[in-house]
């Protein structure tokens, strides 16, 4: 005969382990984790249209050439700032192939807001637009010049209340400057407290400022003038790109700039392919490294794709895996992209640089 006792002892030990199995369960649903998933996002062909406009415009009196095939620039799809992953679904996410799991500092710094996350988006596809089109202008043979211009101002520093953002900065000490490194140079051989002065142009007027240094906050000896520095381009034809906020990020530059060459030159560069590719775009035609090539990947091949280019600081990661079934031609700069694109337009099974 069972002793009651042992068996009220198995039972009671039953209940607790199913009610604290229940709530772990429940716990791995509700409780957020400080991840976020990478997920393939959609693919754009930038030979085509965009959000119902054609992705690049061109000015009326400006020579562009049929193209074909498409080359597409893809995305990735992140889990939002505030959004909250819980433990179900970042262990769901891991065990999907397509997807990846990383801290959430390596994506979003300094507990990022939604807001500020989309401003920096924004801005590195603004960037990204400029750079495009510089490096494709010039691979296709057209001069195009820049300027050094004013992009931000820090508060409390000695510009603040003498330059504007959107200043264009040609002279330091009567001496002409081209780019930001120039102007950099000219200012760091004063010392703290020395006055500097500038010629700017704002508004097609130009003004002379002078401009007192101050110190740099960790070295003393450094003289600094509390601005930031870009380049301000004047491009020698009208190239508009209709990409929207939708998008946001650098990654979209390489093809960008295949897109606008392929625009402006006879032949095409596809061979009727439907080509895919990421990579940041430098305006001296440099392809840089970007995040999220495995799910860019995956996200091509959903769309068709067969060949996919891949930066080469990338390539390793890109080659880490199954190939989605595309071919992933290696670039380094835009000529070398488009050299590649050129072989096999011509022969598909042409030698070009790749991943393996």
């Amino acid at each position: 005969m069972s002793d009651p006792s042992k068996l009220s002892t198995r039972y009671t030990t039953m209940v607790v382990a199913t009610v604290s199995l229940i709530v772990l369960s429940t716990l791995a649903f509700i409780v957020p984790v400080p991840y976020v998933t990478l997920k393939p996002g959609p693919a754009f062909d930038t030979l085509g249209d965009f959000d119902g406009k054609p992705t690049f415009t061109f000015g009326k009196d400006v020579t562009t050439y049929p193209t074909t095939g498409s080359l597409d620039f893809t995305t990735v799809s992140v889990t939002r700032p505030g959004g909250n992953l819980s433990l179900a679904e970042a262990i769901t996410a891991y065990l999907d192939r397509d997807n990846a799991v990383v801290p959430k500092s390596l994506i979003y710094p300094d507990n990022q807001s939604n807001k500020q996350s989309t401003a920096e988006s924004a801005a590195e596809l603004s960037s990204s637009k400029d750079s495009s089109r510089v490096a494709a202008l010039r691979e296709a043979g057209y001069t195009v010049t820049s300027q050094v211009a004013v992009t931000s101002l820090v508060k409390g520093g000695a510009s603040e209340k003498v330059l504007k953002v959107g200043d264009i900065v040609t002279k330091v000490d009567g001496t002409e400057v081209s780019n930001p490194d120039q102007t950099v140079k000219a200012v760091g051989v004063h010392e703290p407290g020395d006055t500097i002065d500038m010629t700017v142009e704002r508004k097609g007027v130009t003004t002379e400022v002078s401009i007192v240094s101050l110190p740099d906050a960790d070295d003393a000896t450094i003289p600094r003038i509390g601005i930031t520095l870009g380049e301000k381009y004047r491009y020698p034809i009208s190239i508009t790109n209709n990409v929207g906020s939708q998008i946001g990020g650098p990654s979209a530059g390489a093809m960008f700039a295949l897109a606008i060459y392929d625009n402006l030159t006879p032949r095409s560069l596809t061979g009727g392919k439907r080509i895919a590719g990421t990579g940041e775009m430098l305006p001296d035609g440099t392809v840089g490294p970007i995040g999220g090539v495995r799910q860019k990947m995956a996200g091509a091949s959903a769309a068709g794709a067969t060949i996919f280019l891949v930066p080469a600081a990338n390539c390793a990661e890109a080659s880490d895996g199954d190939d989605d079934g595309l071919r992933l031609v290696k670039i380094t700069k835009l000529k070398d992209a488009i050299s590649s694109l050129e072989a096999l337009a011509k022969d598909s099974t042409a030698t070009v640089p790749t991943c393996s």
